[in-house]
């Protein structure tokens, strides 16, 4: 794990506490520092409750939110290579609440209201959510090497329609906005036959206001329509989710079909196979930055706190000692949009800072505000000191650690490393490595039509010069630092002119650019024109074959 702390200066920072880790440095900081604030303030009823042990040391976790049948659970069983317990798939709705599928030695289900009692787990504030939701939750344990990396959570499909939201017995969207604070990347999946976000959707959407970093898109099933198709499936996605996510910023969206099964239209396979690579990539970053997620989150957290601390000293200061209590109560929640300006204005606080004025309006009814604490500066420059100092060397810390460790990576299942094999690239036998894997040097099987054009070219004593050389890369119409990349590969021997098989090999690199493949750096050795090369066996087969 990564050391808090020079381990010269005995594992003690300036003001003598002892970390071993980046997580117990986090949890001592919370502890010391932030826990105070929020119970001053009563955080914990407005916002989230407070923070475990196990929230600090939980494996990084993977939220799936989608409408039924858009390939969720189906999605998991890819990643896994294998089924987990209690999966169960099907073009209803058949994920009908909440699945943690994580490692165990012992494969088995544990039920909701065991899982909020074991404090092992990152689960037992869930607890408030009482019988309805916790008999809809289960943890799926089982020996798989993804799971011992990160966990995943299946969450129950999203059907249209107001019964939807209230048949279910709990708060849907603040479960998941519990998650969404919890878990290190959230993915929202949609069919491309399925792009409507019903009410429940856009308001699970919502839910994670403030997690906009954490949220990808997965765009599944995408084979079952052909280009023209998936163009316009893609910018209606686009178009909806626009009216629901509220920033400025697109957000990722990965297009494929994530099931082991033949694509139904492989005219866009290259794509999917680049899409899927992306978005395993950005899984498997997950471990690697576990620790940074997790001060992030603190750091907001901390921030959150600061703003609530700030809101509750000021309905507390203008309360009257006697009398017109209630009226002023109802006074002040009706207008505390501009409390949150003067705030603003007083503290220096950025708007975005600020928790949802409706809520909080409907939250603060329930409170007697004469009751409330007055500010307590203390605590609000402890919680500052550790935002400025504290957080900052933690940071360096985390970098330092990570840079003398190996990279944590996500292994197992659909990550498995396949690249010594002819599938673990997604070019492999095509564009600059055509032909790695050949006798014959592979630019000869055109040779005969760039001969044709060089010859055009009036060489002199068998080489062209660079201008007339110039003429003809230019009709590729690729632009001139390209061109001149290409030359660079192609003029093996440096005297600023091209032989025959230096001009083929040029005109070679232009159609593998023209089709869309890069060009490399270096010329790899099968590209090498054989009376260029250092192995005169190279020659002589070379030779061989054009006889």
């Amino acid at each position: 794990m990564f050391t808090w702390v020079n381990k010269e200066q005995g594992g003690r920072n300036k003001e003598g506490d002892m970390f071993q880790t980046v997580t117990e440095g986090l949890q001592d900081l919370y502890d010391k520092k932030l826990l105070p604030l929020e119970e001053t303030y009563l955080f914990h009823d407005f916002h989230s409750p407070a923070l475990e042990e196990a929230d600090f040391h939980n494996k990084p976790m993977v939220l799936l939110v989608g409408q039924y049948s858009t390939g969720k659970t189906t999605f998991i069983r890819y990643l896994l290579e294998q089924d987990f317990p209690g999966m169960r798939i099907g073009p209803e709705p058949t994920t009908d609440g909440f699945i943690a599928v994580m490692y165990n030695e012992n494969e088995g289900i544990v039920p909701g209201n065991a899982l909020v009692v074991d404090p092992k787990k990152p689960f037992r504030k869930l607890n408030a959510f009482g019988n309805a939701f916790l008999n809809r939750f289960i943890c799926s344990q089982m020996p798989n090497q993804v799971l011992q990396s990160i966990s995943i959570i299946d969450t129950p499909g999203i059907l249209s329609g107001e019964k939807q939201r209230i048949s279910r017995g709990y708060d849907f969207s603040e479960v998941l906005r519990w998650f969404g604070e919890r878990v290190d990347r959230i993915i929202l999946l949609f069919d491309a036959h399925k792009l409507d976000i019903s009410d429940e959707f856009s308001q699970a959407i919502k839910a994670f206001r403030g997690q906009d970093d954490k949220i990808r898109v997965v765009l599944n099933k995408a084979d079952q329509v052909d280009t023209q198709q998936l163009m316009r499936v893609y910018g209606a996605l686009m178009w909806s989710l626009g009216k629901v996510i509220n920033t400025p910023e697109v957000v990722r969206v990965y297009l494929g079909s994530f099931w082991g099964k033949p694509l139904q239209n492989a005219d866009n396979r290259r794509l999917f196979e680049a899409e899927t690579q992306d978005l395993f990539k950005d899984i498997q970053s997950l471990p690697r930055n576990a620790a940074l997620r997790k001060l992030n989150d603190l750091i907001k957290r901390a921030r959150l706190a600061k703003v609530h601390a700030y809101i509750i000293s000021y309905l507390k200061k203008e309360m009257p000692s006697l009398f017109g209590k209630e009226k002023k109560k109802e006074e002040l929640i009706a207008h505390l949009p501009e409390i949150y300006q003067i705030l603003q204005r007083e503290h220096h606080i950025s708007p975005g800072d600020f928790p949802n004025v409706i809520k909080m309006q409907e939250q603060l009814q329930h409170y007697d505000f004469s009751k409330f604490p007055s500010l307590k500066v203390k605590l609000i420059e402890s919680v500052d000191r550790m935002l400025s100092t504290k957080i900052s060397s933690l940071l360096n810390m985390i970098r330092e650690e990570e840079s003398k460790q190996p990279a944590q990576m996500v292994k197992g299942g659909a990550f498995e490393d396949s690249s010594d094999g002819p599938f673990g690239h997604l070019t492999y036998g095509e564009g600059i490595s055509a032909g790695a894997d050949t006798e014959d040097w592979i630019v000869s099987r055109d040779k005969h039509r760039y001969d044709e054009i060089f010859y055009t070219l009036m060489p002199v004593n068998g080489k062209v010069t660079g201008i007339n050389a110039k003429k003809e890369m230019m009709n590729s119409r690729l632009p001139n630092t390209v061109l001149g990349k290409i030359w660079k590969l192609a003029d093996c021997d440096k005297d600023g002119m091209l032989d025959d098989e230096e001009f083929a090999l040029a005109q070679h690199l232009i159609k593998i650019k023209l089709e869309g493949f890069e060009i490399p750096t270096e010329l790899p050795n099968h590209l090498i024109p054989p009376s260029h090369r250092k192995n005169p066996t190279a020659d002589i087969l070379y030779n061989h074959q054009e006889d």
